[in-house]
């Protein structure tokens, strides 16, 4: 785009009263405006005006502007276009916005609507235009924990501790930080790597099929069984079962998973003859087990056979110096799922994900960034692209000042990685506000 005084805007329709009213708005607005009565007027200018943006009707006399949209997506990339129509059927949005459309609008048109759409696709024109965006993002691999947090460093040691022998593991923490992950790198960083990895869901599952699932079954075990069926324990081999939510289960079934770790043998489901296992078991949970046991739901001699080692994982809002790293890393994966070419976060974009809660983790963090990269038309997610669902749903609480100065004295933890002597010398607090504001 060529060096321009205001961004310039081509509106296109047959109706020249619609065309007259959109060119004042705009114009009054600061804007560069062109009108075209037909698609074919408008690819004529389209070269000699330059706009950054092209607002069409569908039908009109001749070319379609969905026509006008494949033309202009076929040759100038750079223009974004907004369609409008009078026909608010499915398909017709549906196509413009496969199309790469930057919006679809029904007629008739608020031309304040209009404006607001112009004022975003020009923002978002200048914030792809001003940020530096890296060649490459690398796709982050399913069993690579990203960070520099304290916390985690201990994790990654004791990782490749557990990498060098068969140690039961249990990983604790709150849904979505990464417990699967962090089971992946136990076993991908082992000797026997190149085994099975095997998870399952402990809640998804039936006390009979997880059985069946773990164990396998005989013929006519049960209503279904038509054939035997080794179970994931026999054919992990010396791999690892991932048993993720193991608080879930019933007293019952801990009962046979102590069995399996004590002997190192199981029976199918209708079985008599019991089989040998060598896989290793890592074993993860979101509840508080210590509850779950002066309850009664959970066997306390199973809880201390899978914590041979325990590692506890911090909650994303706990290591917030890690969040803009993490973030980075997970846009590649995105790309690849999204095909998006989308590269990098904006300043104010990783403001907003530092200041956040985070209260699903990182699986959180994940699907705010694939909703993020969906919605942005450019290679760069800005603030405006992010949905946090805490920070569009806040109580009243969470609107007072009290509220407003933990999440900054938090920001600014997160921006010191932790430090909080240097965290206390940039809020210009003592140490004792610093932990009055943190326990508030």
């Amino acid at each position: 785009m060529s060096e321009q005084t205001s961004p310039r805007i081509l509106v296109v329709d047959d109706d020249t009263d619609g065309l007259e009213v959109l060119q004042t708005r705009l114009t009054h607005a600061g804007y560069e405006v062109e009108t075209a009565e037909s698609a074919e007027k408008a690819l004529s200018r389209v070269k000699a005006f330059d706009p950054g943006m092209i607002v069409t009707d569908v039908r009109m006399s001749g070319m379609t502007g969905l026509e006008l949209l494949e033309k202009i997506r076929g040759s100038m990339d750079e223009v974004e276009v907004v369609v409008m129509t009078a026909h608010d059927d499915m398909e017709t949005a549906v196509t413009a916005m496969k199309g790469g459309a930057f919006d679809f609008l029904v007629k008739p048109v608020d031309p304040k609507a209009v404006q607001a759409l112009a004022d975003r696709c020009f923002k978002e024109r200048e914030l792809v235009e001003t940020t530096e965006v890296p060649d490459q993002v690398a796709a982050l691999p399913r069993s690579r924990l990203v960070g520099s947090d304290p916390k985690m460093i201990e994790i990654y040691k004791t990782i490749g501790v557990l990498a060098r022998n068969r140690a039961t593991v249990l990983v604790r923490g709150e849904t979505g930080t990464g417990k699967e992950v962090i089971a992946r790198g136990i076993h991908e960083n082992s000797e026997h790597s190149q085994e099975p990895f095997i998870a399952v869901n402990c809640t998804a599952l039936t006390d009979t099929l997880l059985e069946s699932e773990l164990f396998g079954h005989v013929k006519g075990a049960f209503t279904g069984a038509t054939g035997a069926r080794k179970g994931y324990f026999e054919l992990a081999g010396k791999g690892t079962i991932f048993l993720d939510e193991i608080g879930d289960t019933s007293p019952d079934f801990q009962t046979k998973l102590l069995r399996v770790l004590q002997e190192r043998r199981f029976y199918p489901v209708g079985g008599e003859e019991h089989r040998t296992t060598e896989a290793r078991v890592i074993a993860a949970t979101h509840q508080p087990i210590q509850e779950l046991i002066e309850k009664e739901r959970f066997r306390e001699d199973l809880y201390f056979r899978l914590k041979v080692v325990e590692i506890h994982v911090p909650p994303l809002r706990d290591r917030r110096g890690d969040i803009e790293a993490i973030a980075t890393a997970l846009l590649g994966r995105i790309r690849e799922e999204t095909g998006k070419d989308v590269r990098r976060i904006s300043d104010a974009a990783v403001e907003r994900l530092m200041a956040y809660d985070w209260p699903g983790n990182v699986r959180e963090l994940e699907n705010a960034l694939l909703r993020a990269a969906i919605v942005a038309r450019g290679t760069v997610i800005g603030e405006d692209h992010l949905i946090l669902e805490g920070s569009s749903q806040a109580g009243p609480k969470d609107l007072t000042l009290e509220a407003a100065i933990r999440r900054h004295v938090r920001l600014v933890l997160g921006r010191t990685d932790g430090d909080e002597s240097e965290a206390v010398k940039l809020l210009d607090i003592t140490p004792k506000e610093l932990k009055k504001h943190l326990s508030d």
